[in-house]
């Protein structure tokens, strides 16, 4: 074992400590929307601080799936984020390729310009980009949201799927154009069905991505017939009336569902893909 791979007791401790503390701020928040979530109308504005509500119950679930409006929410959230990320990985897999197979000038600056624009917040472009979308008709559209969409996930796709192209060898490229295939045809039938593996992982993470996806929507559409899950919460409570806390929370926790249930069944693939990239010297 090498000196840099080499840890001492303390030093696992402490890297454990820091999990923990990460781990601890990350999921207060998920423990308090699950403890609001079954928590009666009466119960939630006590004033005493109790993780597990002193009368528990499930009706606060029943009552948001009950609602035709908040299943529908769910569905345009899954349109958006299936046609978002699946626009991503069409536009950012020839990107990635050329980043990892080609030389040019100013390649490196033009990665970092990518990684740049995946910095930009939809906020900072809110007011220029929904004079836009409304001059070439498409607000009110899911089109248009889930062009939005692609653009946003894009760089991210990009990065990615370069990591898992620089992993598989040049010699397959020469041997497909060796066979008679063009870089493109070469592409498309010899390096595309090997980094399927990749592919998956980032078409899955930037559904997740878009699953979440809240200031585009917010911007373009206004009518909840249209909303996905993550705006059509934050419109919910005009739904009921009086105290609906407990009843956003639910729903909270509901929406949160589907990403975790993803993530969770194909992890492996993510993290495969993910590290895929790092053997490459």
């Amino acid at each position: 074992m090498t000196p840099l791979t080499r840890r001492t007791p303390g030093t696992v401790l402490g890297l454990y400590l820091v999990y923990a503390v990460i781990l601890l701020i990350f999921l207060t928040p998920v423990v308090w929307l699950l403890s609001l979530s079954i928590r009666t109308a009466a119960e939630v504005f006590v004033s005493e601080l109790r993780i597990i509500p002193r009368a528990p119950t499930l009706q606060n679930f029943i009552y948001v799936l009950r609602n035709p409006q908040f299943l529908g929410y769910l569905w345009n959230g899954l349109v958006l984020s299936v046609i978002g990320a699946a626009g991503s990985v069409l536009v950012g897999a020839p990107a990635a390729y050329a980043f990892s197979r080609y030389r040019f000038r100013f390649k490196s600056q033009l990665l970092l310009a990518v990684l740049a624009f995946q910095m930009i917040s939809p906020l900072v472009i809110m007011v220029p980009l929904y004079q836009y979308m409304q001059a070439i008709g498409l607000t009110e559209s899911t089109f248009g949201a889930a062009l939005v969409y692609v653009a946003v996930a894009a760089p991210l796709a990009t990065w990615m799927l370069k990591g898992f192209f620089d992993s598989i060898p040049l010699e397959l490229d020469d041997a497909a154009m060796i066979d008679g295939c063009t870089r493109f045809a070469g592409f498309i039938r010899v390096i595309a069905p090997l980094a399927l593996p990749g592919v998956m992982a980032t078409f899955i993470l930037t559904t997740i991505l878009g699953w979440s996806q809240f200031v585009v929507p917010f911007i373009l559409m206004s009518r909840p017939n249209m909303l996905p899950i993550a705006v059509g919460i934050f419109n919910f409570l005009g739904t009921y009336t009086g105290s609906a806390t407990q009843l956003i929370a639910a729903a909270s926790v509901l929406s949160l569902l589907p990403a975790i249930a993803i993530f969770l069944i194909f992890q492996r693939y993510i993290v495969g893909a993910l590290t895929a990239g790092a053997v490459k010297e």
